[in-house]
């Protein structure tokens, strides 16, 4: 079973910013790269919540789908969903979930 602290020190350690949300008590913050995620502790260590998002000052925007295109978006705020943000989101999450699943 995963320890809660270690997953936290790897993922340090492999260069992301760990936060702490007032918005998100119960959560951590995972940032970098302009890529957010949050993740919350469990008997079985730490685990996603949701999927990776773009971070949009202390509020991650979700990836949707929005008249033909993609987007980026938290309430009444936007962002393009450009190709560059695309592949920086996906390495984002493959790395972090990987991260997540080491012992």
């Amino acid at each position: 079973m995963p320890d809660s602290a270690e997953q936290l020190a790897r993922i340090y350690q492999a260069g992301f910013e760990v936060e702490q949300f007032d918005r998100f008590p119960q959560a951590v913050g995972i940032v970098r790269d302009g890529c957010m995620a949050l993740v919350q502790a469990t008997p079985d260590g730490l685990v996603l919540i949701g999927r990776p998002g773009w971070r949009m000052g202390e509020v991650m925007g979700v990836l949707v789908q929005k008249e033909g295109g993609w987007i980026f978006q938290e309430k009444d705020q936007i962002l393009e969903a450009t190709r560059e943000r695309l592949e920086k989101l996906k390495a984002f999450e493959a790395e972090l979930q990987s991260l997540l699943s080491s012992a």
